[in-house]
């Protein structure tokens, strides 16, 4: 029955949060604010598209968000494999809404706000931080890129996240996976650590244990049921545990 499993297994996916950003550098909450790669993390996404070339794969399709950071993640991927390889751009693939942390200095707002709060804003499932104000410069409300999108956040928890991005992979990621494609995913570390909490089958409380390191391609392997048989970061020197829920 496995061997049947393995034979008629689903396509794979390549899950990768993007290079380091310029706010990444500097420690700061980014969330839907539309920062750059940072040089590192411009080497950081040259160095995943050799990883995934190495492959040896063909892929079909390629999903990411509306931030750039994630976008030019993937277009240097894309350029790296020698692709012209189609990719749709979906606003629920977005980083995780920080609310009134966005724009912030982690350091500062764990001094400020002592480690088990600071670890609840950020790490826990269903804790949203305070809304951002509207007239905040870093507002999504202000940002042209937003202009055509109803409810938009003022902030998220991960639990918010995943009831957009988990819905989205459904619907339009995991039946391409069903007819045997092969999918680059590239997007952000909440989304991604939303998408890996229904992939993994991790609980709510083990969840605030999932990192997600940028530039690190995650290649996840399916059987034809959609269970889990294996995944593995490509860049064995830059990995972080992937935790499964027993």
């Amino acid at each position: 029955f496995n061997i049947l499993n393995i034979l008629y297994s689903m396509g794979k996916l390549i899950a990768i949060r993007h290079g380091q950003s310029t706010w990444n550098a500097e420690n700061r909450f980014t969330g839907w604010v539309d920062v750059d790669l940072s040089e590192k993390g411009v080497a950081e996404a040259e160095k995943s598209g050799k990883l995934i070339k190495e492959l040896n794969i063909d892929f079909d399709i390629c999903f990411t968000s509306y931030l750039k950071r994630a976008i030019n993640t993937l277009e240097i991927i894309l350029e790296v494999l020698g692709k012209d390889i189609k990719y749709i751009k979906a606003v629920e693939n977005n980083e995780r809404h920080y609310g009134s942390l966005t724009s912030l200095v982690k350091s500062e707002e764990r001094a400020k706000l002592g480690e088990e709060q600071f670890k609840k804003y950020r790490r826990s499932w269903d804790v949203r931080p305070p809304s951002l104000d509207k007239n905040s410069k870093y507002s999504s409300h202000k940002d042209p890129l937003y202009k055509n999108l109803n409810n938009i956040p003022d902030t998220e928890s991960l639990k918010d996240t995943y009831e957009r991005v988990v819905p989205y992979y459904e619907k339009n990621i995991e039946k391409l996976l069903k007819e045997n494609k092969n999918i680059i995913l590239s997007a952000h570390g909440n989304s991604i650590r939303a998408l890996g909490k229904k992939i993994f089958n991790i609980s709510d409380e083990k969840i605030a244990f999932l990192e997600i390191p940028t530039g690190n391609p995650l290649v996840i392997d399916f059987d034809n049921l959609g269970n889990v048989l294996g995944a593995k970061y490509l860049d064995e020197s830059r990995k972080k545990e992937i935790i499964f829920n027993e």
